[in-house]
């Protein structure tokens, strides 16, 4: 816990009380004196202001608190440092690839010695290593991210993208199509049985979703020969960074609204409708549709603490003016390091891909994402260095690929609330 952080909390909670205290002055909100009102707005502006702050401070102290030399380091226990540690010949291997992959990355092929370039080549793959059978393939080919790098990418995946905070995600060593079982086995149960009978069958249906891996493209970043020489600039974490805010903003979008036609189908896309908006209620959400999506949801999914609601900042913003029937607000802002923001004691997944309140929109989520929603990713990633085509810009030109798909696995697991028609 940190006191900067401590202290936004402390001032937003101030700041929330004071609000409540102007609203509570009068029965309704039209029988404000124009004094409290205009008091009550700038309470409500500084809680706005400071809940903003928290969420970059929060941010910025998960990314401060990753080591990344700690990740997939060549020493550790995980499957992908593994397979580097196969690739590299060993964990010294390892380390030698990464050195040499930055000197790549900051003077290019020509500069590299004898021994890098030999060293670079276990980690080149060119077009068809990591194609499936059937997929086209190229002479387009790249040097696989160092474990370390690619580390970096997935943080800023999820600065960006609210789906990797709360889907299961897996990784796979290759794209080629996963057939993924799914099941709903809820409507079956068992039965007494009484002595010398025998047991009747029940069969179990297995469904099945086919995970794929859709090639996502950073598009080109083109750094500098300046930037590239500055050995003062940490140029391998900003690239990073870059990418990978690039590649999580478009996957979080498929991942959330996606078609399923030559995209991943989102989470939201065809969502089971849980509670529908009476006539009128276009732009809007009640407190009685809140409670009714909550139990629409099995409570197996329900009680199982993975359970959260998924909304648009603005539909948030809607959400936070209800109150309960005691007149109690809805949403209660956290007070504490570590304890996220609550709309009904629930936490909230602010997703900014998700659909605004608008006429039959399925604008808010609420159910367990981990349980309803898969992301698999292709831990191979490929960087391209165009070191011709912007020469005379002098500047270097630098391309990131990353191959994933995204599918709904238990769609009893969480449901939508839609906005009315009209």
């Amino acid at each position: 816990m940190t006191t900067t952080l401590q202290g936004l909390l402390d001032k937003r909670a101030t700041a929330w009380n004071k609000a409540q205290e102007f609203q509570s002055r009068a029965a309704s909100e039209a029988e404000m004196s124009a004094e409290d009102r205009s008091a009550w707005d700038a309470a409500l502006a500084d809680v706005e202001k400071l809940g903003a702050d928290i969420e970059r401070e929060e941010r910025h102290q998960r990314l401060a608190a990753v080591d990344y030399s700690q990740i997939a380091a060549p020493g550790a226990d995980t499957e992908e440092a593994e397979e580097a540690r196969q690739r590299h010949g060993g964990e010294q291997g390892v380390k030698a690839y990464t050195e040499a992959y930055r000197s790549w990355m900051r003077d290019g092929t020509n500069e590299l010695s004898a021994e890098e370039r030999k060293i670079l080549r276990t980690g080149f793959v060119d077009g068809k290593e990591l194609r499936a059978a059937g997929v086209a393939t190229g002479a387009a080919g790249g040097y696989l991210v160092p474990p370390e790098f690619r580390a970096k990418m997935v943080e800023a995946m999820k600065f960006y993208g609210a789906m990797r905070d709360v889907a299961e995600v897996i990784t796979t060593a290759t794209g080629a199509t996963l057939p993924w079982p799914t099941n709903d086995d809820t409507a079956n149960v068992g039965a007494i049985l009484a002595e010398n009978t025998q047991v009747t069958e029940q069969d179990v249906t297995i469904g099945q979703a086919d995970v794929g891996a859709f090639m996502y493209t950073s598009k080109l970043v083109r750094v500098s020969y300046q930037l590239l020489q500055d050995s003062a600039f940490d140029m391998e974490s900003w690239l990073a960074r870059k990418l990978g805010e690039r590649i999580g903003r478009i996957q979080n979008t498929h991942f959330t609204t996606g078609t399923g036609t030559n995209q991943p189908e989102g989470v939201q896309t065809n969502a089971v409708i849980g509670k529908t908006g009476a006539s009128g209620q276009v732009a809007s959400v009640t407190y009685d549709d809140l409670i009714d999506l909550m139990h629409s949801i099995d409570p197996a999914y329900r009680n199982g603490g993975r359970q959260a609601w998924m909304m648009h900042d603005t539909t948030l913003a809607s959400a936070r003016k209800l109150k309960d029937t005691q007149g109690r607000p809805l949403w209660e802002p956290s007070l504490q390091v570590g304890v996220p923001d609550s709309l009904l004691g629930q936490r909230i997944v602010v997703n900014q891909d998700m659909p605004v309140m608008a006429a039959s929109a399925r604008s808010i989520l609420y159910g367990d994402y981990y349980a309803g929603y898969l992301i698999r990713d292709v831990q191979d990633v490929q960087l391209l260095r165009l070191a011709e085509r912007y020469a005379d810009y002098l500047q270097v030109g630098f391309l990131s690929f990353a191959r994933a798909d995204g599918t709904p696995q238990d769609t009893a697991a969480y449901k939508a609330y839609r906005n009315a028609a009209s």
